[in-house]
């Protein structure tokens, strides 16, 4: 979960390792130049243990699962070429999923999403029934209200001329595998505070300056770069359109929804071993990669 520690405790123990990297599984950490808000490693902490999959894209790209997916594939087999442990840190759920259980996933329709997106206000009652002509297994898989599964699953239908639940048994199915999986269940009352107390400090690391160097960028950013929570309102607020306490109570807010979405996300994975503290997660950590 995001602010609860995890990053800290996996770089301590490979650094006492010598013989561990770390894979960032961050969707947003990918991008240069979004550093402090996405609580990126420091240059200091990527000096002393090798980091990965940070840093890959500018912030015009757009990223995508299947994308991240094969990026990861190629640094896992890398490393474990060279002999070396590998410990994927983040909290973006899907690119966990994605690289942890290969999944089958589908290849983005970009005019067809756009198209769809532009009917969901005025008629999803009937974008909902197109589903379910096209693929009843997947409707019955999803609320008529979630504007953003529908319209996904359409785009496949109507893209790939594939039925969208035929890519896989999907993100209810947790398949086993020979990956150990750590979590963190710390209260959420802690994240909270912590999460304040991160946002709070951002401008003391330079934050203002990093919204300067994105605001200047004269392509912006991506669709997927923009949903990196902290940054619009932040750029709000370097434009003059709201005040920095505006700002900041904003992204708090967002990043408490996040934290909550998170918890929900990886409490339905029972593959996960919980750990109650952080010192359990470093001594579980230690034990797995010891190999006891």
């Amino acid at each position: 979960m995001t602010a609860s520690g995890k990053s800290q405790i996996a770089f301590e123990v490979a650094k006492e390792r010598g013989d561990t990297a770390l894979l960032s599984v961050d969707s947003m950490a990918v991008y240069r130049g979004m550093d402090i808000a996405t609580a990126k490693a420091s240059q200091w902490q990527r000096d002393v243990v090798d980091h990965y999959l940070i840093d890959l894209l500018d912030p015009h790209e757009e990223a995508t699962a299947s994308w991240f997916q094969e990026q990861a594939w190629s640094v896992l087999d890398d490393l474990n070429t060279q002999g070396r442990h590998s410990v994927l840190v983040g909290g973006t759920g899907l690119y966990h999923r994605a690289v942890l259980d290969r999944l089958d996933i589908p290849k983005q329709y970009p005019s067809i999403r756009l198209d769809l997106e532009a009917q969901v206000e005025a008629d999803l009652p009937r974008l909902y029934e197109q589903l379910k002509q096209l693929d009843g297994l997947a409707a019955s898989r999803m609320e008529p209200s979630n504007a953003r599964r529908i319209v996904r699953a359409l785009e496949v239908c109507l893209g790939s001329g594939r039925p969208f639940s035929s890519f896989g048994p999907g993100l209810e199915s947790y398949p086993p595998n020979d990956i150990v999986q750590l979590g963190i269940a710390r209260p959420i009352e802690e994240i909270d505070e912590a999460i304040a107390s991160r946002v709070a400090g951002w401008l003391d690391q330079g934050f203002a300056d990093e919204i300067d160097a994105l605001l200047a960028r004269p392509d912006g950013l991506s669709r997927t770069a923009a949903q990196a929570i902290g940054y619009q309102p932040f750029m709000a607020w370097r434009r003059g359109e709201c005040s920095l306490e505006e700002a900041t109570e904003s992204t708090v807010g967002a990043t408490k929804q996040f934290a909550r979405r998170q918890r929900s996300w990886f409490r339905r994975d029972p593959r996960i071993r919980w750990c109650e503290s952080l010192e359990e997660l470093r001594d579980t950590l230690s034990t797995v990669l010891s190999g006891s």
